[in-house]
């Protein structure tokens, strides 16, 4: 079984301990010599590695998605750990624990699925909450719902993610909808709830996070549009113009053309929902870099989706309490 994890490997030292294998090539240094490297990662993170040396007919025993063990020397570079293999070899089905290889959710998955439904079914516009609740009710998508992370890397990349994401949006759209009377909060709700539902089939999450054939060829934008468009359809009478609005929100809520979105905002619910959604998941990214141990007293890890550090601040306030 598991005995280091990622976030352990932070100094120099040697480990022999099981990964998943995220990526696997064969390079070239720069004076034309072969090596191997690979991603390699558990529930905690991921970490290069690379093996020099005697390495040929061990890359063809496994491959990207399997199990492996490993023993390495744990090296710092750039003040970011990095593995050099001494010994790889494909694991045994029986020596491996799938829960130490996929982050989860730290919030309980019932009760969100509970606050979803909560959510759906306080939608009052009758075309709407039967166009939700009929989506959401499948058994297929109820179970791919639960487990579905939010992205690969960017946000909420983890095993119910998509729904801690979604039920955080719906709480925000709430707030958002009080404090802004005109705003229709039937729309932001439906939004928020069908916004993602392509990144079911968009990523893969059975051993690592990643993307099926389909997910890279199409993305979620267009899958979801096509998944929600068909339940429209099946729906008799639903009016044509809500249909156009529905769609809208949906190819619009990454905000920008340079983010994937076919159109700009142009509902005002569609752009509230855009800078919600936005916050949300760059506060889920904040987060996650500050729960991560740096080695910095002062500053969180490097975050590659937002592009730089982050102070931690409780730290840095931290001083004499006032007499």
């Amino acid at each position: 079984m598991k005995t280091s994890f990622v976030t352990d490997l932070g100094t120099e030292q040697t480990v022999t301990t099981f990964f998943l294998v995220h990526e696997k090539e064969i390079r070239n240094t720069r004076e034309g010599k072969q090596y191997l490297r690979l991603e390699l990662g558990d529930r905690s993170g991921t970490i290069e590695a690379r093996m020099w040396d005697q390495f040929e007919t061990i890359a063809k025993e496994f491959g990207r998605d399997d199990f492996v063990k490993v023993q390495a020397r744990v090296e710092i570079y750039k003040n970011r750990p990095q593995l050099a293999l001494q010994q790889v070899r494909r694991a045994k089905p029986e020596e491996v624990d799938l829960a130490d290889f996929l982050p989860h959710t730290k919030e309980d998955i019932g009760k969100l699925w509970a606050q979803l439904l909560e959510y759906a079914n306080a939608i009052e516009n009758p075309w709407l909450k039967q166009l939700v609740t009929g989506i959401i009710s499948d058994p297929t998508v109820a179970a791919c719902y639960k487990r579905a992370p939010a992205a690969k890397v960017m946000h909420h990349a983890y095993i119910g993610g998509l729904l801690e994401h979604v039920v955080g949006l719906c709480g925000l759209a709430k707030q958002v909808g009080q404090h802004y009377p005109e705003l229709n909060l039937d729309l932001l709700l439906t939004v928020a709830i069908l916004h993602d539902v392509g990144k079911l089939d968009e990523l893969c999450y059975d051993r690592a996070i990643g993307y099926t054939t389909e997910g890279q060829l199409l993305g979620h934008i267009v899958m979801e549009l096509e998944t929600v468009t068909n339940a429209i359809n099946a729906i008799v009478g639903f009016p044509a113009n809500l249909k156009t609005v529905v769609q809208h929100l949906l190819i619009s809520h990454h905000g920008q053309y340079e983010f994937g979105s076919p159109k700009l905002p142009m509902i005002r619910e569609a752009m509230v929902f855009h800078y919600l959604d936005d916050m949300d998941s760059k506060m889920a990214a904040v987060r996650a870099a500050l729960a991560v141990e740096s080695g910095e007293e002062e500053w969180s890890t490097y975050s590659a989706a937002l592009g730089r550090k982050f102070l931690k601040l409780d730290a840095f306030l931290k001083g004499p309490t006032p007499q």
